[in-house]
């Protein structure tokens, strides 16, 4: 793995925690270091090893607190069009082909909250805040804040939170959905190791294709959503995957899969 300068990458038994080491700025996410995050990621895509990928931030303090304000200020209506924008790398994150796991260990406000929301599953501390409070500097979140979390928290909530630039614990983001689980803060790391063993557990290929039709069926109605639900567990029905484990099951042992 390359050596990065704003983010580290540690792997460990199938998973690589891609960790943002910018704690003096309580993680804030400038350009280099979205351009560092997708050139880890794309290196991750092709690595055999790792089977699942955990995003954190360095300390204790805080996930990611949101975008460089010192970047942002010099920007001008034309820079949102740029290749390799934040919305761009969280699309790129939202639809990667391995399982995504947010490890919020502390503050993810703005494009930290949306780089959690990009992620597959989301597991908080105890001590973790979420909020959107971009419309303190008269703009709006524009990294999929304003889509995404309607959609994971229904419009209603997810417009008061917008507007008020509501900052909430993670009680409340556990309440409304935000997040799937609590942790307190020194078993954190377990419990995000415990949920990324039990998705490693399944079929690869089968994960790769419920990401896909869930994020493919979401925004589909629901006839065409199922359409493409059983397409693809056609694909699956043709592998030597699904052998595999439906043999496994019938004698009663661990699976071994391929992903062929």
């Amino acid at each position: 793995m390359n050596a990065f300068a704003n983010i580290e990458i540690r792997k460990s038994d199938g998973l690589a925690y891609l960790v943002i080491n910018r704690p003096e700025l309580r993680n804030a996410l400038n350009k280099e270091t979205l351009t560092e995050m997708m050139e880890a990621l794309e290196i991750l895509a092709s690595d055999d090893e790792t089977g699942c990928v955990v995003f954190t931030g360095s300390g204790e303090k805080s996930f990611a607190a949101g975008a460089d304000i010192g970047q942002l200020k010099s920007r001008t209506a034309l820079d949102v069009f740029n290749r390799g924008g934040m919305q761009q790398v969280y699309d790129y994150i939202e639809a990667y082909d391995k399982p995504t796991i947010a490890m919020v260990n502390g503050f993810a406000l703005g494009g930290g909250c949306e780089l959690a929301m990009a992620c597959d599953i989301r597991i908080a501390s105890e001590h973790a805040k979420f909020g959107l409070p971009e419309l303190n500097l008269s703009i709006i979140p524009s990294a999929g804040g304003t889509q995404r979390l309607a959609r994971l928290v229904g419009k209603g909530v997810a417009m008061d939170m917008i507007l008020r630039g509501k900052i909430i614990d993670a009680k409340e983001a556990y309440r409304i959905g935000l997040v799937s689980e609590i942790a307190e803060a020194g078993e954190l790391q377990g419990k995000t190791e415990e949920a990324a063993r039990q998705i490693l557990s399944k079929g690869p290929l089968a994960v790769k294709l419920a990401k896909l039709a869930v994020h493919a069926g979401f925004d589909a109605d629901q006839k065409t959503g199922l359409v493409i639900e059983k397409l693809a567990q056609a694909v699956l029905f043709s592998t030597d995957d699904k052998n595999e484990g439906t043999s496994a099951f019938l004698e009663k042992r661990k699976p071994e899969f391929t992903s062929k």
